[in-house]
């Protein structure tokens, strides 16, 4: 087998590069199909995302192959090859199936841990089923792939830690208040990050969502969004004490809510506590606010904090996921090892029986005097002394594990019992000539 990945991602290339390379229009069929017409290529898969484009392919020769995807590539999305090449990575064999686990796992993410590649890939990979241009390789390399990215998400705990301001703000209420269930969320401003933390927070089934902007127009829109309401936003303060989660982020440019202000809400929610999550550069509520009893204040750089502690966690997971990637490549490839050596098993003993019956043959045809009995005793002895010759290399070859000394023993095997270069290809029986040269070479 030879697999092998080529492609370019955030770590290789321009946003600009990337976007010209992908894949996400026209019918992606029609291009693996192509990809698999090329001379050499029998598998092919495309996996193009925001931050990464790969093909991943089996070749009958690697070098050829990547230099012929390669072309394609540049052909394909109208580049010059020469421009592309500095931007491409390219991985065969062993390296190419460490490189797929790793992304499968999200070990080669931006976002070391985010969950969405391993979605992307499943995708990829059910494309080319549906277009046949997934074999053999590919069936069998893409199910090692996401088993080695469940146990990587199962035994580490890179997923468990918020890595981005909209979840680390949910992570954060959690810790609160515990159970987010009925939580009222007011969201002041309709910046990104309000948002994308609001879409996170209304995933733990709280309660009411109020929205309140600048331009009402947009409070509306957002509010619909999430099956709440819109409020004026000059009027705004008056339903804060109705929000037990207020995430704030406009362009107001000073602040929009004094400590007096929270002092008094606080009063009126009878000291429940209160989580404030102030986004916005300048920030949109008076720092002091973090003095009053019961009131949670977290600014941008409070949430970068969370982040970083985070991703060191995260970081550490990623040593013991490398562990288990490591784990799964042995796995993988003492089942491929497996599968190389039991044709060439089957193919030394079809070659060890032929002579052996040839052998038989010519001497009981001139041992014509011995009864059945006796001929059923040369058989035995015969057939014993092949079984027993053939034992300690059919055991070797059965028990070749994940190293270089697995290729040296099936390349031994076939040079000294001149086995085909394909051993899935049936063995012809040797002329008598050739096996008595050969019994009178071994013998000298």
């Amino acid at each position: 087998m030879n697999f092998l990945v080529i492609g370019l991602s955030y770590k290789t290339a321009p946003v600009e590069l990337r976007e010209r390379l992908s894949f996400t229009s026209g019918d992606p069929g029609t291009v693996l199909r192509a990809i698999t017409a090329l001379s050499g290529i029998t598998e092919g898969m495309i996996l193009s995302t925001c931050n990464r484009v790969e093909v991943y392919a089996a070749a009958q020769n690697p070098a050829l192959g990547c230099a012929r995807l390669q072309r394609f590539l540049a052909e394909h999305h109208q580049l010059d090859e020469a421009q592309l090449k500095p931007h491409l990575y390219i991985h065969s064999g062993r390296d190419a199936i460490r490189h797929l686990f790793r992304v499968a796992s999200s070990l080669d993410s931006m976002i070391l841990g985010e969950p969405q590649v391993l979605g992307q890939l499943k995708e990829a990979y059910t494309q080319a089923e549906s277009s046949c241009t997934a074999g053999p390789v590919l069936n069998r390399l893409l199910p090692r792939a996401f088993a080695a990215a469940k146990r990587v998400r199962n035994e580490t705990a890179i997923a468990q830690h918020a890595v981005s301001v909209s979840y680390a703000a949910v992570e954060l209420a959690r810790k609160i208040f515990g159970d987010l269930a009925g939580k009222t969320v007011m969201i002041v401003g309709a910046g990104k990050m309000c948002e994308l933390a609001a879409r996170h927070l209304t995933g733990q089934k709280i309660g009411e969502v109020l929205v309140t902007n600048r331009t009402l127009s947009r409070a509306q829109a957002l509010a619909e969004q999430f099956g709440g309401r819109s409020v004026p936003f000059a009027e705004f303060p008056l339903f804060l004490h109705q929000a037990d989660i207020v995430l704030t982020s406009t362009a107001a440019g000073g602040v929009l809510l004094t400590r007096a202000q929270l002092e008094q809400i606080i009063r009126q929610r009878k000291n429940r506590p209160m989580f404030l999550i102030d986004i916005a550069v300048p920030r949109n509520i008076d720092p002091e606010a973090n003095n009053i009893d019961n009131v949670y204040l977290y600014d941008i750089d409070d949430l970068n904090g969370v982040i970083e502690t985070n991703l060191r966690e995260r970081r550490k997971a990623a040593k013991k996921a490398e562990d288990i990637i490591d784990q799964e490549i042995i796995r993988f490839y003492s089942w491929l090892r497996s599968l190389e050596a039991t044709p060439m098993i089957v193919a030394l003993r079809q070659q060890a029986e032929d002579i052996r019956l040839q052998e038989t043959a010519k001497t009981l045809g001139g041992l014509q005097h011995l009864d059945p009995s006796d001929r059923r005793a040369i058989e035995a002895l015969t057939r014993s002394i092949v079984n027993k010759m053939l034992h300690p290399p059919v055991t070797a070859l059965k028990r070749i594990g994940d190293d270089i000394t697995g290729e040296i023993y099936l390349e031994a095997v076939r040079r000294l019992f001149d086995l085909p270069t394909d051993p899935q290809q049936p063995t012809q029986p040797a002329p008598l000539e050739e096996v008595s040269d050969k019994k009178q070479d071994i013998s000298s």
